[in-house]
């Protein structure tokens, strides 16, 4: 509002008609009011009028309604300022008890009255209430004579309801009103007579029974008919006998004031002498007021006085408009009349605190509450829109305290020197930075509006200055913040919370002013970046804390004791901050965003130790404004300190030699930015405190001692287990009251932001149930403020959602609703029992039974009504055999390939669970035994660990948790059963037991809230027991038995659950407990029990379904159908006809037995008939095993279904076989043996073949038609239980994948896909030692606590998506490398060149590893290889082939020099590489040399190799051989190729030549250390002997995985991938690359090791300084190679055990959809190529990199089509494209290999060449694949050129490479190749240029004149490869 009350009362009141100086007696009634709806209607509105009346009238009185306006609290206040003492209230007898009499009041209006006549209190004012005024109630009309009994039973209930707040009442206000009203015929004195019968009864009624209460009585009469009253002894009363004191109305009209004062006189014949109160004072068209008011007032007075002071008070509404020019007669008349000028009036009303104070005002009205009126329970709700919410800070659970660029914070380097104390640290904390899909399920799951979050300055700012953000934390941030958004919660956003970048504080902090406008820049970034989202922000949280505890105590981070100046520096600077942020919002963000702005303060709730002392309610006013007042007095009061907090300071200093505390001062400007610099008061709340003045002052610097006070806690207040948190809930109730008076004042609203208690380590640490009743009892007091005392509070936020690190007490104080368990890396949350308490409270917005929502019709697209069923049966096999025929002879590569896309729109994401598994309870509330619970209570029956289902997951009595869970998951459906047993005892609907129907109506509500579907299973295999003993499933009568429990549950439930499943899986049932017998009921009848079961379910089902159809559809518009279960069966021999058949007949024995009828013909299969038939004939058997149907029955059970649903978990591979006759079998009858592939991943029970979905649902298409399907039942059981499963993330994942398949590329309608299942259970005969949930469960808890797996929270993600869409971040870029990008590829001496012994070469250590046996797969060797040595051109044309302009080998050392030494120089060998440089010169490709790759001679090794420190000078005489011989013509060197390699599996683990594993802890660090000095030598000598001259490049080639964390919310494993590349590649980058020595991480892990296990140093070598410099920046280039991505997560070794792995502390995995390759270690993840090229621009500030390897394997069959490496050819380019497009300075790249090779120890059977060579052909042909063509279309285009734009000329169609198979290839062939002519010519060219190459230069050129190399390759980059173009 415009209007400030102060202003307005001052001028009307004080000012003008009081004057200054006056007060009048303390007893002295000056009477204001009451409330009309005219003045609140001025009030609420902006003060357009001057010349508005703002004083009530007595017409049109307000009538009260909740809410009250929330500007009443200011509006009394202001009353009470202006000296008015009383306000009239005039209550509605017909609004109170509407029928007249007090048995049926309207407790709306109760409570409404009881806020308004508080508030009037609060305000310190005293209620003057009328009982009647106007309009009788309904119940009064009957006759006069019974009024008085009923206005005597109106007043009893008036005087019980609001007597304690009331001294002074009044029956009428105006007796002439009433008398009208009065019904009737009688006359004017009758009525007069029973008004004053009425009055009378009131007044014993009131005086009997209410005097304790020591209030008075009246009744207000017009002053000119008092008289006349005397006269009569009938109504006497009304005058004297029956009123406390007389009450005047007093109107006048004239322009004589004599008359007036002569009415007043005659009140002098009263006797005996009556006090008088001038209840309304009406001077009309009077001009002697307008004179002098004052003076009037006092001859009335003192006519009414004559010599005594009669006159106790007056109506002063009159006075508050009178004109301000009687100001001066007004002051002088009181001085004039000493009779009237009374003593002083004190208006403190209670003793002590300041006169007209907030802090009296609550106090009076609360101190005198009795125990049980101040803990009374309100059930009553928060307003619409009330926001319910959580909080946390980012230092108190974010954690990666150094992760992506994060600065230090104060907490950091506090939490450091603590750690020095073995103190808990904030570096990890609850790792929320990693875990922000956790975090926002658990707000799912608690159902919260809003979440309080606090951003780290330094990982936005990581110096505290912009203006260059932080990008991954600004990336956090915006992920949680749009997280929040799409789950409907509302950011609330600290701008700080404490945690202040430590490079602001080494510059002094928040006692520097710079600080202020360091946070402006900062603030205005996260408006700007953040402020399109959210709209609530703070800028400060609680900053009390920080300036006490921070700069005062030293208690908390900085750590700076300095309470009497630090302390009041910051906190005057967090103000001036936080007014220019508000400023900055409101002047350039609000008018876009829209947005608020406040402020989070702190305030404990004080209360004087002794109340009847004054100066202890003084101190506890006084201990408000140091705590609460320092801040919001500046803020939402006048722009400065409060005057006590500046007084007391002043005083103490005087008092004091020297000043004891330092305040500054605010300019008057500062004052004016202040003021009003808050959208909203934010407050926090604790607990409340008892004060009482200091004992004596103290010049000692302290917080209390500066205040003057001491705090004190009531030992009966119940403790939490934090020193300073009691229990005191209603002080909250009363801190608002005080904010509300003192602050907002009905402007500005009051969110509070923070209230909790925290429970200790030693406590229970789930049930919480201390903190359930604290919860309970403060929000329950919140919503008395709200609505009982109208103060306007907007939300409630509990503190915390999760267990954090709390400051100075650690991990201690766990304020979480969930429970953290910080011992376990992957920091698991657990809901509390509070938060389940606190979820209810959300559901009821407080403390109602809340109500039911229903669920909206199902859209009919979804749920069609009837299905299209087949009259005819299926073949044998079925036409469903295509299936088979379409996908059985998929490559593995195509059949795996992930694919990536979305589901329908509407598509049903779900999970499942079943009654018997979850429920528990199993004989609570009258449920009856099942056929389960009979079966796990008799001893034999072979469930793991005897265990039963008695409480299973508790879900009976965990219904909250459960629900919990499927919000956090997202899920839109819940697929459960019901207990037959629990809803019919005896399983007839005779025995309803109410408590289980309330159970399911209290799941299926909660569901529909939750706007979660219900799917519902009537039987999910738990018969009643009562019925298994009339026969079970066997008794026919079964059938309307489970027709009348469906029944009633259609009924009962039907109008919420849309989607009905009759059984679940009855394949399973009826052979698992009437076949095998394992399950009950455990009969062993495998021959003739399961058929004769399964035809009793059919007819059953069938006969629920009509049910269903006839009675309930249309009404409630659901659908049915029955759960189905079947694993695929995949031919082992797909080009067996007879594997076909026995494959397609294993699925029609499962899944047709059930669907045939169904949903083909009412009949089963005729696979199934003819088998069961002839198998019965052939046993001698008067008929089939299999029953029939009849034809009736078949017409019945076709068409009985709405939609297929099915559950699937596995596959097998089938093959036919001729079984036994007898004894008769339903698995024999199938005449086929299934069986699992060992190669596909395991689990507890099944293994996963994922392709099996997708080939099950195209057969159910294919079989049943084009019918609606919903997976029901999906997932895999495990035995670890632990919450990390990601094995269960890779099943869901490809399973999910292949479903989705099935729906966009096969066509099938596919609508929904629970996973089996939401939480871990009994799962049958395994009972607990199976986990298929994707919530854990803890079964030796008694609570079975939940804590979400990993993957749930994948699956979220899943759902989130509505499938696997490609992410943004891997859409295909078309584009080109930079000009002058080197296309290069590759190979390796040892792998290709073979001539092992030829022409003096020496022994290499491969020539000995692959001649040493079992070292080599096959027993293959180099000896031969590829023959490169004597195959050069062969070579040349290959890349030619591949149209590349670089040729990376490497020289063997062996070959150049045998010995290893300069003693002798191989010529040959020399000439060899000469040779092949000249050639490859002369076609245009230039030369890029390894000078060594991993064939060290084998005489060096064996003087110790790369252990001996002397191979470092060896290796430079080596290379100053080659750089001497062929430096000339080679400009591209690179020194050693994959030094890890060398050291780790040449020395560690001995896999690689030299195959030395004995020394795994110290071995590869040695050779690791020489070959890093061995590659500095051989750079230096390059750099100062040859570079001049031959104008080259040198560097080293290093190759690395790129490592993700198996977890990415798992803080440990993220550290574990980070070690994991740091080991590989940064072992030898960082020396060269970086500074000269080893990375920190290896350092300091192995020497930790190192010393652990006892030695004196660490097994890592250590460089010297002179080293250090020597190895630092010898590099021109990173030459890098890579393959591959993997998923690390950490392992910790014994400490005893020493080696590479161990001091790693990594293992590694892959994931399961990433494309397999020929190499057991190579996964196809493209996406790991660009990650890492942009780590190693980060990492070595982006040095030129020309990757020098990548390329993929396969193994097997020679097919030249080979389509999974054109995959990774062009996916792995492609990112290096878009790293390139990232600003890496990528100059080139190298494909490996050439053509095949041999691959080190898997020998020739990974094939890595793009040229295929036929080790069978003695010429060794380099045949070119597909992939050589690809390759050839992107080195030509240098890229992928955009098809959008048209043809481009470089992918201009040529001849074509052969594709097909090398055993087909047509003539020609030559030299081993099959060659065009054209192509023999030009090699038969190129081959006589190399006989005349050394005689003759001219016929060299003429040779390269002559050569055409022709570019063949089809035009792979004109289309995107996909697995819906390919496949």
């Amino acid at each position: 509002m415009v209007l400030t009350w102060n202003l307005v009362f001052a001028v009307f009141l004080s000012s003008a008609c009081w004057g200054f100086d006056w007060e009048p007696d303390r007893n002295f009634i000056s009477a204001a009011g009451p409330l009309t709806n005219d003045l609140l209607h001025n009030l609420s509105g902006p003060l357009g009028n001057q010349g508005s009346n703002f004083v009530a009238g007595d017409k049109d009185i307000y009538v009260c309604h909740l809410p009250l306006p929330t500007f009443l609290p200011e509006y009394f206040r202001s009353t009470r300022a202006s000296k008015i003492t009383h306000y009239k209230v005039f209550l509605s007898w017909a609004q109170l008890l509407p029928a007249g009499s007090s048995k049926n009041p309207d407790e709306k209006a109760v409570r409404c009255y009881r806020r308004l006549l508080k508030a009037i209190r609060m305000a310190d004012l005293q209620p003057l209430v009328i009982l009647h005024h106007q309009t009788l109630p309904a119940g009064t009309n009957q006759s006069s004579e019974a009024f008085p009994d009923l206005f005597a039973d109106y007043a009893t209930f008036a005087f019980h309801s609001f007597g304690d707040l009331v001294e002074i009442w009044f029956t009428f206000s105006d007796l002439e009103e009433v008398i009208a009203e009065l019904p009737g015929q009688k006359s004017r004195s009758s009525r007069l007579q029973t008004l004053t019968d009425a009055h009378r009864k009131a007044y014993k009624i009131y005086h009997k029974k209410f005097t304790s209460q020591g209030g008075r009585l009246s009744v207000v009469l017009r002053a000119e008919i008092v008289p006349a009253l005397l006269l009569e002894p009938s109504t006497s009363s009304l005058a004297k006998d029956a009123v406390d004191f007389l009450s005047l109305d007093l109107s006048h009209e004239g322009q004589s004031e004599a008359g007036l004062l002569q009415k007043l006189s005659e009140l002098q014949t009263i006797e005996p002498k009556m006090k008088v109160f001038i209840f309304r004072l009406k001077l009309q068209d009077c001009p002697f007021i307008r004179k002098d008011p004052a003076g009037l007032l006092f001859r009335l007075f003192k006519a009414i006085n004559k010599d005594q002071e009669l006159t106790i008070g007056s109506d002063s509404n009159i006075f508050l408009n009178c004109s301000s020019n009687s100001e001066k007669s007004w002051s002088r008349s009181l001085i004039d009349n000493p009779t009237l000028a009374a003593p002083q009036w004190d208006f403190t009303t209670a003793a002590g605190s300041t006169p007209g104070s907030a802090y009296g005002g609550v106090w009076e009205l609360f101190a005198n509450q009795s125990q049980t009126e101040r803990d009374a329970f309100l059930r009553d709700v928060f307003p619409e829109g009330f926001l319910w919410g959580v909080s946390t800070g980012a230092f108190n659970v974010e954690g990666g305290w150094a992760e992506d660029g994060r600065g230090a914070s104060v907490w950091d380097q506090f939490g450091s020197q603590k750690a020095a104390n073995s103190q808990a640290t904030p570096a990890v904390a609850s790792d929320s930075y990693h875990k922000v899909d956790s975090d926002v399920s658990l707000l799912r799951g608690l159902r919260v509006r809003v979440y309080k979050f606090s951003i780290s300055w330094s990982r936005i700012f990581p110096t505290g200055h912009g203006p260059s953000p932080n990008p991954q934390g600004v990336a956090y941030y915006n992920k949680l913040i749009n997280s929040l958004l799409d789950s409907h919660i509302e950011p609330m956003a600290t701008l700080f919370h404490w945690d202040l970048p430590q490079a602001l504080q080494d510059g002094g902090g928040w006692q520097n002013e710079s600080v202020v406008h360091a946070f402006l820049d900062y603030a205005a970034f996260c408006f700007s970046t953040f402020g399109d989202r959210v709209k609530l922000w703070v800028t400060f949280h609680e900053p009390w804390v920080m300036s006490y505890a921070g700069y005062g105590t030293g208690q908390h981070a900085p750590g700076i004791s300095d309470p009497g100046i630090a302390s009041f520096k910051v906190a005057h600077l967090v103000l001036k901050a936080h007014a220019r942020a508000w400023h900055l919002y409101n002047s350039h963000h609000r008018p876009q965003q829209q947005g608020q702005v406040g402020i989070v303060l702190n305030s404990d709730w004080a209360e004087p130790l002794s109340p009847g002392k004054p100066e202890d309610l003084r101190a506890s006013e006084c201990f408000l404004d140091f705590m609460l007042g320092w801040f919001a007095h500046p803020i939402f009061v006048d722009g400065d300190y409060p005057a006590a907090l500046r007084s007391r300071i002043q005083q103490i200093n005087k008092q004091c030699p020297s000043p004891v505390a330092q305040l500054p001062e605010f300019t008057a400007a500062e004052k004016q930015l202040l003021k009003g610099s808050a959208d909203f008061l934010g407050l926090s709340h604790y607990t409340s405190r008892l004060i009482s003045k200091a004992k004596q002052d103290t010049c000692i610097p302290s917080y209390d001692t500066i205040g003057g006070f001491q705090e004190h806690v009531d030992p009966a207040w119940p403790q939490t287990s934090s020193p300073w948190i009691h229990v005191v809930p209603w002080g909250i109730r009363r801190l608002l009251q005080f904010v509300s008076l003192e602050y907002t004042r009905g402007k500005v609203p009051i969110y509070l932001a923070g209230n909790g208690m925290p429970i200790g380590e030693s406590e229970n640490l789930l049930d919480d149930s201390l903190r359930v009743d604290y919860f309970n009892q403060y929000i329950n007091e919140v919503l008395k403020a709200v609505k009982e005392d109208s103060v306007d509070v907007r939300s409630y936020i509990a503190r915390s959602l999760i267990d954090g690190f709390e400051g100075p007490s650690g991990y201690s104080q766990r304020f979480g609703l969930h429970h953290v368990n910080f011992s376990d890396s992957s920091k698991p949350r657990i809901p509390r029992k509070s938060a389940y308490f606190f979820t209810s409270i959300i559901e009821k917005n407080g403390f109602f039974t809340k109500g039911v929502k229903r669920l909206p019709p199902p859209s009919p697209a979804n749920f069609p009504p009837k299905i299209r069923t087949f009259t005819f049966p299926s073949e044998v096999p079925s036409k469903a055999k295509v299936v088979w025929e379409k996908f059985s002879n998929q490559p593995r590569f195509e059949r795996d390939l992930f694919y990536h896309g979305t589901f329908r729109d509407d598509f049903l994401w779900g999970v499942s669970s079943s009654a018997y598994q979850i429920e528990g309870a199993w004989d609570a509330d009258g449920k009856g035994p099942s056929i389960w619970d009979n079966f796990t209570h008799t001893p034999g029956s072979y469930v793991k660990g005897n265990a039963t289902g008695d409480v299973a997951c508790d879900s009976y009595n965990q219904l909250n948790a459960d629900l919990n869970m499927l919000r956090a998951l997202k899920v839109k459906a819940y697929h459960f059963s019901i207990s037959w047993s629990r809803i019919f005892p005896t399983g007839r609907n005779s025995s309803i037991n109410r408590h289980g129907v309330d159970y399911y109506n209290r799941l299926i509500n909660g569901l529909v809230e939750s706007n979660i579907f219900p799917m519902v299973t009537l039987f999910h295999w738990d018969l009643p027991q009562a019925l298994q003993d009339i026969g079970g499933w066997e008794n026919s009568s079964l059938i309307e038995l489970f027709n009348s429990y469906a029944d009633f549950c259609f009924q009962t439930f039907g109008d919420r659950v849309k989607f009905w499943m009759t059984f679940n899986e009855p394949t399973y049932h009826v052979w698992l407990g009437y076949g095998l017998g394992d399950f009950p009921p455990n009969v062993k009848d495998p021959g003739w029990g399961p058929y004769r079961i399964g035809h009793v379910i059919i007819k059953a089902h069938a006969r629920v379904y009509h049910t269903y159809d006839e009675k309930y559809r249309q009404e409630q518009k659901g659908v049915i159908s029955l759960s189905l279960s079947a694993h695929w069966a995949e031919p082992k021999s797909p080009e067996i006809p007879k594997d076909v058949e026995a494959a397609d007949r294993m699925l029609q024995f499962s899944l047709g037995w059930f669907a045939h009828p169904i949903f083909r013909n009412g009949d089963y299969p005729d696979a199934m008939k003819w088998k069961v038939g002839n198998r019965s004939e052939l046993q001698h058997l008067a008929m089939s095993r299999l029953p029939s149907f009849t034809e009736e029955e078949k017409r019945y059970i076709r068409a009985t279904a709405d939609m297929f649903c099915l559950n699937t978990y596995s596959s097998r591979i089938v093959r036919q076989t001729t079984p036994r006759l007898n004894p008769p079998s339903y698995i024999d009858d199938q005449e086929m043996i299934e069986e699992e592939d060992p190669s596909w991943p395991s689990s507890a029970l099944n293994r996963a073949a994922p392709w099996g979905m997708r080939r099950l649902l195209n057969w159910i298409k294919e079989e049943y038609g084009d019918i609606p399907i919903y997976i029901t039942g999906n997932g895999v059981g495990l035995t670890n239980p632990k919450v990390e499963d990601t094995s269960r993330i890779f099943y869901h994942k490809t399973y999910i994948n292949e479903a989705l398949k099935a729906y966009r590329l096969d066509g099938v309608d596919l609508r929904g896909y629970a996973a089996w299942s939401l939480m871990d259970n009994f799962e049958w005969l395994n009972g607990y030692t199976v986990k298929f949930g994707l919530y854990h469960v803890d079964f030796n808890h008694m609570n079975r606590p939940r804590t979400a797996r990993a993957s749930a929270r994948y699956y979220t993600e899943v759902i989130t998506n509505n499938g696997m869409p490609l992410p943004q971040k891997d859409d295909f870029l078309y584009g080109q490398f930079p000009a002058g990008f080197l296309w290069s590829a590759a190979s390796a001496a040892y792998q290709i060149e073979g001539a092992w012994r030829a022409d003096g070469k020496g022994l290499s250590i491969w020539d000995t590893f692959s001649h040493t046996p079992l070292k080599i797969e096959n027993s293959d060797n180099g000896d031969v290889a590829c023959d490169s040595y004597h195959k050069i051109a062969e070579d040349v044309v290959a890349l030619q082939n591949l149209g590349v302009s670089h040729y990376r080998f490497s020289i063997s050392w062996s070959r150049v020099l045998p010995d290893g030494t300069t003693k002798y120089i191989n010529n040959a060998g020399l000439n060899y590489y000469m040779q092949l440089i000249d050639t490859l010169l002369a076609a245009n490709i230039k030369p890029q040399v390894t000078i060594y790759h991993w064939d060290l001679p084998q005489a060096l090794q064996d003087i110790g190799g790369w252990e001996n420190e002397t191979i470092v000078q060896r290796f430079k005489e080596y290379a100053d051989v080659l750089f001497q011989k062929l430096g000339n013509k080679v400009k591209f060197w690179i020194t050693l190729n994959e030094p890890f390699v060398i050291a780790n599996q040449g020395y560690g683990y001995g896999t690689a030549a030299p195959g030395i594993s004995i020394r795994p802890g110290t071995a590869p660090y040695t050779v690791g250390h020489n070959l890093i000095k061995a590659h500095a030598e051989a750079w230096h000598l390059y750099n100062d002997k040859y570079r001049a001259r031959q104008g080259g490049i040198i560097s080293i080639t290093i190759s690395s995985d790129w490592a993700e964390p198996r977890d990415p919310s798992s803080q440990e494993d993220v550290e574990a991938a980070r070690r994991y590349v740091q080991f590989m590649g940064g072992w030898f980058a960082h020396p060269i690359f970086k500074n000269g020595d080893y990375n920190e991480v290896m350092k300091t892990r192995i020497r930790d090791r190192s010393l652990a296990a006892g030695l004196s140093k660490s097994r890592l070598p250590e460089f010297t300084e002179s080293e250090k410099r020597r190895v630092n920046g010898t590099y021109d280039f990173f030459g890098f190679n890579h393959y591959t991505t993997v998923l690390a997560y950490n392992l910790d070794y014994d400490s005893w055990i020493s080696s590479f792995d161990a001091d790693r502390g990594v293992a590694s995995i892959t994931d399961r959809s990433w494309p397999d390759s020929g190499s057991f270690w190579l996964k196809m993840t493209p996406f790991g190529f660009r990650r890492i090229l942009n780590w190693l621009k980060e990492e070595y500030n982006n040095p030129p990199i020309y990757v020098t390897e990548n390329g993929v394997s396969h193994r097997g069959e020679a097919n030249l089509n080979d389509t999974a490496r054109i995959y990774y050819l062009r996916s792995y380019i492609n990112e290096a494209l878009k790293a390139v497009q990232d600003e890496v300075d990528l100059r080139g790249y190298t494909v490996w290999s050439v053509m095949d090779n041999f691959e080190w120890a898997t020998g020739f059977t990974e094939r890595f060449g793009l040229h295929f060579v036929n080790y069978t052909d003695p010429s060794l042909p380099r045949i070119p694949r597909a992939s050589a063509k690809l390759y050839a279309s992107i080195t030509r285009c240098n890229g992928f050129p955009d098809p959008a734009a048209g043809p481009h000329p470089c992918l201009q169609p040529e001849d074509a490479v052969p594709t097909t198979s090398p055993g087909r290839e047509e003539e020609v062939q030559f030299l081993g190749l099959a060659l065009s002519r054209a192509d023999a010519q030009r090699v038969l060219y190129a081959l006589f240029s190399l006989v005349l190459l050394a005689a003759c230069s001219a016929v060299l050129l003429l040779y390269k004149y002559c050569k055409r190399p022709k570019h063949g390759g089809a035009q792979w980059g004109q289309q995107e490869l996909s697995p819906v173009s390919l496949f």
